[in-house]
C-alpha cells in the first residue's frame, strides 16, 4: 500500500465531504482509515453509506478528547500499513489529485521522511477564503521553522505527508494539549533530512466555529507554548552537518526565538481578554512558572 489517508473523526456535519473527497482521488493505491473518536454524533451511518473496500472503520471504547486530541492521530497511526501517512480533519478535503502529486514530488525526493502540501483555506460552504504562501520545492528543518515563524505560512497537520514507519519510529505524532503547535514539531522532527513542498495546490483546510484551534482555555495554551518553546530550545542544540544558507537560519532561530514565542504567548493572552478581560491577571500570577517577563504582558495589552 503506498499511502494511509487517515481521519480521527468526532464531528459529522463534514465527514461526508471528507470521505468523497479522499475517494475520488485519480492515484488509487491508497486506503482510507477512519477512527470514531466515541463521538455522540452518528458517524457509523455516514461511513457505512460508502460501500468501498479501501475504507477500515474503527470505533474508540473511550473518547481521547479535544485536549488529547493527539492520541486519536496516533491511533491512526498504528492502525497504518500504507508507506505514507495524511492525518486529516474530518472537515477537510483532499484535492482530486492530491496523492498523484505527491507520488510524484516523493519519486523525485526519495530519501525524505516529510512532505507537505501546498494548501488553500476554506469556509463552511467551501469556499476558498485564502491561500498559503508559496514554498521553495526543497527546502532544510531551519528554514522551514524560521519562514514557519516569520512569513504568512500558515500550517496544519492535514499538509503533511509522513514515511510512516519512520513516524512511528520517533514515537508518532508529537502531543501538546490542543494539539496546539504538535502539526509544526511532528513536521519538524521528520525534516532532519529536508522537506520538499509540492508546487501545486492539493489540500483544503476548513477554517469552521467547531475547529479546536479556535476553541479552548487560554491558560491551556499558554502552557502549551511555554512546552513548545522548551522543546524547539532543545533542537537548536542539535549538531547537524549544515549548509551555509541553514547556518544562517538557525543563527537567526537562536537570535530570535524568545521574541518570537514572548510575542506568541502575549498575542493569545490578548485575544483571550477580548471574550475574558481579566484572564491576563490569572495568568500573571503563574508567570514565574510560565517564566514570562513583562514583555509579554504588554504585549498582550
Amino acid at each position: 500500500m503506498k499511502f494511509s489517508v487517515t481521519i480521527p473523526a468526532y464531528k459529522a456535519k463534514f465527514l461526508k465531504e471528507c470521505i468523497e473527497s479522499v475517494l475520488a482521488q485519480t492515484y488509487k493505491d491508497f486506503e482510507l482509515i477512519i477512527v470514531n473518536d466515541a463521538s455522540p454524533e452518528d458517524l457509523t451511518s455516514i461511513v457505512q453509506s460508502f460501500d468501498d473496500p479501501r475504507i477500515r472503520y474503527y470505533i474508540n471504547e473511550t473518547n481521547c478528547g479535544a485536549l488529547n486530541v493527539v492520541d486519536n492521530w496516533n491511533k491512526c497511526l498504528s492502525y497504518a500499513t500504507g508507506e505514507y501517512i495524511i492525518c486529516m480533519g474530518d472537515d477537510d478535503k483532499l484535492k482530486p489529485n492530491c496523492l498523484q502529486i505527491y507520488n510524484a514530488l516523493i519519486e523525485k525526493y526519495p530519501d525524505l521522511d516529510v512532505y507537505h502540501g501546498w494548501t488553500e483555506i476554506i469556509n463552511e460552504k467551501s469556499e476558498t477564503i485564502d491561500i498559503q504562501s508559496p514554498r521553495p520545492e526543497y527546502e532544510g528543518v531551519y528554514s522551514l521553522i524560521w519562514n514557519r515563524w516569520t512569513c504568512r505560512k500558515r500550517q496544519f497537520i492535514g499538509d503533511f505527508l509522513f514515511r510512516t514507519n519512520a513516524l512511528k519510529a520517533n514515537g508518532g505524532y508529537y502531543k501538546l494539549p490542543l494539539a496546539w503547535s504538535s502539526d509544526d514539531i511532528s513536521a519538524v522532527i521528520m525534516a532532519k533530512k529536508g522537506i520538499a513542498n509540492t508546487q501545486d495546490l492539493c489540500f483544503e483546510y476548513r477554517v469552521n466555529s467547531q475547529t479546536i484551534s479556535s476553541t479552548g482555555n487560554v491558560e491551556i495554551k499558554v502552557e502549551s507554548i511555554v512546552k513548545e518553546r522548551r522543546w524547539y530550545k532543545k533542537f537548536i542544540e542539535n549538531d547537524f552537518t549544515l549548509s551555509e544558507v541553514e547556518a544562517i537560519y538557525l543563527n537567526l532561530i537562536k537570535k530570535w526565538i524568545d521574541k518570537h514565542f514572548d510575542k506568541k504567548i502575549g498575542l493569545y493572552i490578548g485575544l483571550g481578554m477580548i471574550k475574558n478581560p481579566i484572564i491576563i491577571f490569572s495568568i500573571w500570577k503563574k508567570r514565574k512558572y510560565y517564566k514570562l517577563n513583562n514583555f509579554v504582558f504588554k504585549y498582550a495589552l
